[in-house]
C-alpha cells in the first residue's frame, strides 16, 4: 500500500491513522483504561505506560500501513479531537489466495454501551471490503467477553469454533472463540488488479 492512509469518518467519530503526534493522547487513553483492558490484553511491559513507547508503536503502525500488513485507527470524537477514545485495527493482512485480516478493537470504559464501537467497526469493515478489497475478516474473543460476542454477532460474524489456550493474556493461556465475516461482493478477478 503506497497511498496515504485515509482518515475515516462516521456520524459520531473520526478514525485517525496513527502518527507520532498522538503519542501522548494514546498514552492517556491507555492509562485511563488500564483496569478496563487488563482482562483482555497481554500484561504490559515496563515501558508500556510511557510516551516513548507509544511514539515507537505509532511509528511502527504507520510503517505497517506502508508495508501493507496492517491498518490501525485511533478513534476521536469531533468535539474532542485530541482525546483518543478507542482503537480499531486490521492486522496480519495477508494477500494472495487468502485476502484476509484480523480485526481488533477497544473503546474507552466511559463510552461503552453507546454504539460507538459498532459504528467504528462497521466503518472498518466497509473499508476492508470496499477499499482494501479483502475477502475475509477474522475476529476472536474470550468466551466470557459478552460485549464482544454481541457486537460481532450484530455485525454478522459467524462463529467457527473454539481455540483452546489460544493467546497468553493477562498472565495465562486463554481460550478464544473464533469468528469470521466474508465479503459477499468479493470478486476474485480483482485480486490480480
Amino acid at each position: 500500500m503506497t497511498t496515504l492512509q485515509a482518515v475515516l469518518v462516521t456520524p459520531r467519530l473520526q478514525l485517525l491513522p496513527p502518527h507520532t503526534g498522538l503519542a501522548r493522547a494514546v498514552l492517556d487513553y491507555q492509562v485511563a483504561n488500564r483496569q478496563h483492558f487488563a482482562p483482555w490484553d497481554p500484561k504490559p511491559g515496563d515501558m508500556f505506560f510511557t510516551e516513548l513507547y507509544w511514539t515507537m508503536q505509532l511509528r511502527q503502525q504507520a510503517l505497517g500501513w506502508e508495508q501493507g500488513v496492517c491498518a490501525r485507527y485511533l478513534l476521536t470524537l469531533p468535539e474532542e479531537p485530541q482525546r483518543i477514545v478507542g482503537t480499531v485495527s486490521l492486522s496480519n493482512i495477508v494477500r494472495g489466495v487468502f485476502q484476509a485480516a484480523h480485526l481488533g478493537y477497544g473503546i474507552d470504559h466511559s463510552l461503552q454501551g453507546q454504539g460507538l464501537m459498532h459504528e467504528a467497526v462497521s466503518e472498518i469493515i466497509r473499508f476492508a471490503f470496499d477499499d482494501l478489497r479483502l475477502h475475509r475478516l477474522q475476529a476472536n474473543y474470550q468466551p466470557h467477553n459478552q460485549r464482544s460476542a454481541a457486537l460481532l454477532q450484530r455485525l454478522g460474524f459467524v462463529e467457527e469454533g473454539l481455540a483452546r489456550n489460544y493467546l497468553y493474556i493477562n498472565g495465562a493461556w486463554r481460550d478464544h472463540v473464533l469468528t469470521s465475516l466474508t465479503n459477499p461482493q468479493f470478486d476474485p478477478a480483482r485480486m490480480l488488479a
